[in-house]
């Protein structure tokens, strides 16, 4: 059974810096790979970064790149997302997820996945 467990959200000041985990079990790196989306009160689900393929390519919206990074750890089955020069706006709850790699691309997060972890909380505010 696939599980996806995201730790490492929490308040921060606007500028600040913090480090999101997404620790994956329950299937292979062949089977799938994994993205991080985002939920602001609201709006809409969107993706943040995503993994386009198996060779490792990541997308990164427009709104945070520059600013954020995605990696991961292999040996771990972890996928993290380093958040920099956060912004109010950057305030959601933050998920990962996990989807065949066909449905990777370039160009964006998928609209589709098949596995949902339950999100962590990321506020930035003075």
């Amino acid at each position: 059974q696939v599980h996806l467990v995201e730790s490492g959200g929490a308040l921060v000041h606007p500028g600040g810096s913090l480090k999101l985990s997404c620790e994956a079990s329950g299937f292979t790196s062949g089977d799938y790979i994994v993205g991080w989306f985002r939920q602001a009160p609201g709006k809409e689900r969107e993706g943040v970064s995503c993994i386009a393929s198996q060779d490792g390519a990541v997308y990164y919206a427009d709104a945070v790149l520059g600013r954020f990074t995605l990696s991961r750890d292999g040996r771990r089955n972890t996928v993290y997302l380093q958040l920099t020069s956060l912004k109010p706006e950057d305030t959601a709850v933050y998920y990962c997820a996990a989807y065949p790699h066909w449905r990777g691309s370039y160009y964006s997060c998928p609209h589709e996945v098949d596995y949902w972890g339950q999100g962590t909380q990321v506020t930035v505010s003075s």
